[in-house]
């Protein structure tokens, strides 16, 4: 795409100045998002499991807890990444500075050789016609004598 984008040349890469190296809040914002769901799918089967264990009123208590973590978790997560994706700012350009251009070195026409033959060397006229075929017989096919031999009833010929 770049060099498309710089007619032909391949652009060099320049460096952050200074050798930093910041986290865009676009990728920051798309990471949360997924701790958020990496920690939900570790908290909500462990309070199920809970759940299960646990006498009474303990067991609605972790069944709330479960249903909330999972909401939080599996519809947060993913918000939390669209809306990094699409409202947070990304990584910040750097230019890209042109290399140098290719010059074609000039080359005096005396010494420059043709690059094709003369176009007297394979003149067009010493071809031959192609020869008419159209009047050739066309041989039997063969599948026609071995067709007659799958008919049900033979036909007298």
């Amino acid at each position: 795409m770049h060099v498309l984008a710089h007619n032909g040349m391949l652009p060099q890469y320049q460096a952050p100045p200074d050798g930093e190296k910041k986290i865009s809040p676009r990728r920051k914002g798309v990471k949360q998002g997924v701790l958020i769901m990496l920690i939900g799918m570790l908290l909500v089967p462990i309070f199920g499991v809970m759940s299960g264990f646990a006498p009474g009123r303990l067991e609605n208590f972790f069944e709330f807890w479960a249903a909330l973590t999972a909401i939080i978790c599996f519809v947060g997560g993913p918000l939390r990444m669209l809306f990094a994706a699409i409202f947070e700012q990304g990584a910040p350009k750097y230019p890209f500075p042109m290399a140098p251009t290719y010059n074609m070195p000039s080359i005096p026409p005396a010494n420059r050789a043709p690059a094709l033959p003369p176009a007297s060397v394979n003149p067009a006229s010493q071809w031959r016609q192609r020869p008419q075929t159209a009047e050739i017989l066309q041989p039997p096919s063969v599948t026609d004598s071995t067709t007659r031999l799958l008919d049900k009833e033979p036909k007298s010929e």
